[in-house]
Parts: structure tokens; C-alpha cells; sequence
């Protein structure tokens, strides 16, 4: 145990105690570190090396030639990694860019270097165990309280998991330094078994809305049987004032399950998830969106107040990162002067007064993705990827809310608003030609003089055509991208049909990629995080009053074919189209009209 009030003071006061027990316990074996945070690993690497010095063995942890040392120095971007590798001392966190983290996964992992000091995340990801571990303070700065607070004890546990190597050691060695005060605390949880409590409370609202729409859930009596099936159930009875309850009599018991689930049931009818009746519980659509994807009952709810039939792209982009799935995005410390700086750059405003809230910061990040500015640090690209993987499923849901309220325009938009994500550009803005590779300013500058605007029309010529068109430029490298897009044709038929004396008019819809030596269905998004297939949303709707009728999402390799039914109350063709959206490329929108369809085969509403 360390005393002392602040924290930097603190941890310094660590370093000599950690090269102790380096020196004692593991002079020869790999030894992990543990801190708290990149500026920590770098100030005790270098007091190590001090330390070392001092003994007159500065390179003590060290264990390969000058030569293949300077050739792995010449490939590591990171300055201070640079310098700590010349002593046998790595670095690991989340600010060192994928090459330089690898390099020295693979330095520590083949013995090169004897010490890695690393931040806590190197725990759960990386597979690297060592035969003493050292957990120098067990506490972290949380952005969002803005204080220092105690690691989750199952963090403490995998850190000093990873002391002791198979096939190598007998035991492993773990030191853990703390602050005085907590020293009893930590001595009692090592030595004694640690009761493992649930966590469901705080998480109820979504599973009890997922039972509610899977129709497990019909009633509040429903809700207590299905309690009665949970851990939590069982802890309540073994430990029933960690959950606020004074007693496991079965009236006080009884009395907490009703309610916790009156409360939970009035907050999901309040969000519009649910529809509550005198004893049932049914689900309405809102809550049926947020179980298919996954989200939050908040978000949706925020979704289905915030969402309206003509919403702006701006709005559609503060939506999006305003949803609870990006509450815990992390803000780390002084991040908000890097908003502020990302914010100038940017095309939208956002709120100067809360450039440290992660909604701000998901908006920014969005934004740069689309402009393709540069991002500040390496963890913004590290953060923009996890908003970006998660952006999917939740654009997915305000199409759906969208579309299940008969909005055309935000439907579009908000597909458009998918398709940016996909490509990193904006959909109104930037011309569809960059999604090519090849793409310049000279070759964009001389399409668009010849009217072509869409990698669409590029598609529809032939070679000789596409030579004649771009002049001096390669053909074969401009050929080879477009290899990279599905063209798509479209055949239509409407068919009337009676069912049980109703008449109703089904269209036909067949769909075939033409291009087809491109038999892959996986898209083409290079800015985009992870690998994606092609999907198309088949839109039926009427552009002159903006209402949709139906929504289907397809996809398909080579082939495909769909029906949609007409609505019943239909009095004239005027205006009806059917869209064929792309989920993933800009400018690939087909308008079909079903009036001239209609017309063609003399059919009348």
C-alpha cells in the first residue's frame, strides 16, 4: 500500500517498488505492467530505465543484437516506443498505431524484450502472459465523472490472469501496488472468494421488452415467473440488501418484483415501446424495432420523438449520435480540445458547451469520416471504427421507423445517410465518381463536362465507348474499378388477383446483375471498418405525395425475385414508383414509374 492524496505523486512513487520486484522475483523472465494510462506507461518505462541505468545495466532488458535492433527501430512510428525499445522495454495502448502494436506484441512475445508495460485493455485483447505481472494503482480516469475511479475487480482479475506462461512456468508471480486505504480491501478479495452478484436491474428494461415481443411476457404475472428463472432472483434471496431489500419474507419479496416491473412496464409504455391494458402488456412498433436491433429502449424512443416525415440530413446525423449505444464512448482527458479543433473543420455546428459529452464527439467523428479530414490522434481512428460498426444496425432501425410511418423523403434520406457511412463521403455534396479509386480531379472534371455524374453511367458503356470518353486517361485501370459495382436490371409486371372477393394488384418484381462476371455479393467500401455484403431496398411509394407503401430488403449474388402488393385503396397510378436503393453505393438509385407500367399492359387501379 502507497499513501499520498494525488495520484500522479502516487504512481511515481511506484517505480522503485516495480523495479524491486522486477529484480526480485523475475531478473530473467517476461514481466507485464500494468498502468492506467498511455501517459503512464510512457513515465514508467523511463523511470525503469533510470533505475537500470543506476545499477549500471541499462540494457539489462534486452535480449537481441545492435543489427536487428536498429532494423526494427527504422519500422516503429511511435517516438517514445522508439526510445524504450533501445532498453528492452515496450509500450502497449491504445494511441500506438496496429503496426507498431504488433511489432512489439512480437518482441515480448519471442523474448526479446523482457518488460511490456501496457494499460488494461492488453488484458481482455491480447494473449501475452508473462511470469510476473505487476498492477502498478487500480484506479483509471473516467472522462465522463471526471475523476479517478477503482477498476472493476474483473479487470484486477484478468491482469493477474496473466501471470504464469504454460509450458513454461510452474506458478506465475502477481504484485499489485494500491493505495494505502484500499490495501485491507484487496488483501480480503485475493484471500477469500468474492460473491458475484447480477447485474440484470440495471439492463431489465431491454430484456423485459425483448420477452414482450418474443410474446413470452403477456402480463405482469408473466413478468413474475420470468423473474423467478433469474440469477437475480437468486441472489436477491442470498443477498438482499446489496439490491436495496430489507428482508427475503415472502410479502417484502413479492412486493420488490411488482414494483420493479410496474416501474419497468411504465417506462417502456412512456418510451412508446409497449401498449399496457388493464392486466396485459403488448408490443407496439418502437419496442419491436429496438429487440430486432439490439438497442436500447431509449434509443428508440428518442427515435420515434425526434424522427419526422421531412427530417434534414443534419438532423438525421444528430439523431444518430445522440443514441444511447454511444453513451460510453470514451472522452479521455483534454479530449475536448481536439473536438474543438475537429469542430472548425467540420461541415455541421455542434454544441461548443459539451465538446467533452460522447454524443458530441460520435457527431464529430461522423463528420470527419464524410469529409475525410484528418483525425487528430490515433485513438480517434481507433474510436471512429466502433462508432462506425455500431452506425449499421441503428441507421437500419430509423429506416424501419421511418417506413412503418409511411415517410418516403426521410426513408431515402436516411438510406442515403447508410450509404455515407459506407463510402465515407457526403451523398449531396461529393460526386459519386470518388467512390472509384482512380478517381481525380482531372479525369472528375472531364466526366462531368460529358454529363456523367454516376459511376451508374460509367457501367452502361462499352470499353470502346468508355476510351472515347475519358481520352488520354488508362481505360484498363478505370475499367478494372468499375469490375468493383454490380450493375442491376430491373423487370416489372403487375398482376391483378382476387382473394375471397378482394381484388388486389401484386407487382412482379425479377432482379438480375448483368455484369456477370462480378458473381460476389460482398460490397465494395474501402473506408469502411469490416467487410460488408450488398443489400437493396425495394421502395414503393408515391414521390408526388411523399407516403410509402412497402419496404423490402434484398439481396442476392446473381439473381433474385420479390412481389409487393398495391395498396387496396388505390384510385389512380399517378406518382407510384418503385425505388431500387442500394445499401451501400451512392448514386445507384433506379426510379421505375408504375403509371407507364400500368399503362403498357392497360390496367387500371
Amino acid at each position: 500500500g502507497y499513501p499520498g492524496k494525488y495520484y500522479c505523486p502516487r504512481m511515481n512513487s511506484m517505480n522503485k517498488p516495480a523495479y524491486a520486484a522486477i529484480c526480485t522475483h523475475s531478473p530473467t523472465k517476461p514481466v507485464l505492467i500494468f498502468v492506467s494510462s498511455r501517459r503512464q506507461t510512457r513515465l514508467t518505462a523511463l523511470d525503469l530505465i533510470q533505475f537500470a541505468a543506476s545499477d549500471e545495466n541499462p540494457r539489462q532488458f534486452l535480449s537481441m543484437a545492435e543489427e536487428e535492433l536498429q532494423m526494427i527501430l527504422y519500422q516503429v512510428m511511435d517516438q517514445n516506443l522508439r526510445h524504450t525499445l533501445q532498453f528492452g522495454i515496450g509500450l502497449h495502448h491504445a494511441g500506438l498505431n496496429d503496426k507498431d502494436r504488433s511489432v512489439v506484441e512480437e518482441l515480448f512475445a519471442n523474448n526479446k524484450i523482457q518488460v511490456l508495460v501496457c494499460t488494461s485493455t492488453l488484458a481482455w485483447g491480447v494473449n501475452l502472459p508473462a511470469h510476473l505481472v505487476i498492477i502498478k494503482g487500480t484506479e483509471y480516469y473516467d472522462g465522463k465523472a471526471k475523476r479517478y475511479v477503482d477498476f472493476p475487480i474483473t479487470d484486477i482479475l484478468q491482469m493477474m490472469g496473466r501471470a504464469g506462461r504454460p509450458q513454461y512456468d510452474q506458478h506465475g508471480k502477481a504484485v499489485i501496488l494500491v493505495h494505502e486505504p484500499k490495501k485491507s480491501f484487496y488483501k480480503k478479495f485475493l484471500y477469500e472468494p468474492f460473491p458475484v452478484e447480477s447485474s440484470l436491474r440495471e439492463q431489465l428494461h431491454d430484456h423485459i421488452n425483448a420477452e414482450i415481443v418474443s410474446g413470452t411476457i403477456c402480463n405482469k404475472e408473466d413478468a413474475v415467473h420470468y423473474l423467478s428463472w433469474t440469477y437475480l432472483f437468486r441472489r436477491l434471496i442470498v443477498n438482499p440488501a446489496y439490491y436495496g431489500l430489507e428482508s427475503t419474507d415472502d410479502e417484502m419479496l413479492s412486493s420488490y418484483l411488482s414494483r420493479l416491473l410496474q416501474s419497468t412496464f411504465e417506462d417502456l409504455e412512456d418510451s412508446g415501446c409497449i401498449k399496457m391494458t388493464e392486466d396485459n402488456v403488448e408490443p407496439i412498433m418502437l419496442g419491436a424495432i429496438a429487440s430486432q436491433y439490439y438497442l436500447s429502449y431509449l434509443t428508440v424512443s428518442m427515435f420515434g420523438s425526434n424522427i419526422g416525415p421531412d427530417t434534414s440530413l443534419e438532423v438525421f446525423l444528430h439523431i444518430l449520435s445522440g443514441a444511447s449505444e454511444y453513451d460510453e464512448l470514451p472522452v479521455r482527458h483534454n479530449e475536448e480540445n481536439y473536438n474543438e479543433a475537429l469542430s472548425k473543420r467540420v461541415r455541421y455546428m455542434v454544441d461548443e458547451n459539451r465538446l467533452d459529452d460522447p454524443h458530441v464527439k460520435a457527431n464529430l467523428l461522423f463528420q470527419a469520416h464524410f469529409s475525410q479530414v484528418d483525425l487528430p490522434i490515433s485513438d480517434y481512428v481507433t474510436d471512429l471504427k466502433s462508432v462506425l460498426d455500431q452506425s449499421i444496425r441503428i441507421i437500419q432501425a430509423m429506416i424501419d421507423i421511418c417506413a412503418n410511418s409511411g415517410w418516403l423523403s426521410s426513408s431515402i434520406m436516411c438510406m442515403h445517410l447508410l450509404q455515407m457511412v459506407m463510402q465515407g463521403m457526403w451523398f449531396d455534396q461529393d460526386s459519386a465518381l470518388w467512390m472509384l479509386p482512380c478517381m481525380n480531379d482531372d479525369l472528375a472534371g472531364l466526366l462531368k463536362k460529358r454529363g456523367i455524374s454516376k459511376v451508374q453511367q460509367l457501367l452502361d458503356l462499352s470499353k470502346a465507348e468508355l476510351q472515347d470518353v475519358i481520352g488520354n486517361f488508362p481505360a484498363s485501370k478505370l475499367y478494372q474499378d468499375l469490375q468493383h459495382f454490380p450493375c442491376i436490371q430491373l423487370n416489372l409486371k403487375l398482376q391483378k388477383k382476387d382473394v375471397d372477393g378482394q381484388r388486389s394488384i401484386i407487382l412482379h418484381i425479377k432482379l438480375q446483375k448483368t455484369n456477370s462476371k462480378r458473381n460476389i455479393s460482398r460490397a465494395f467500401a474501402p473506408k469502411f471498418p469490416k467487410f460488408k455484403d450488398e443489400a437493396w431496398w425495394l421502395v414503393l411509394g408515391n414521390t408526388y405525395t411523399a407516403e410509402l407503401y412497402a419496404l423490402k430488403r434484398v439481396s442476392f449474388s446473381d439473381r433474385s425475385s420479390a412481389h409487393m402488393e398495391l395498396p387496396s385503396n388505390l384510385t389512380t397510378f399517378q406518382g407510384l414508383k418503385l425505388i431500387l436503393v442500394s445499401d451501400c453505393y451512392l448514386g445507384f438509385e433506379q426510379q421505375h414509374s408504375i403509371e407507364e407500367i400500368a399503362e403498357s399492359q392497360q390496367l387500371v387501379p
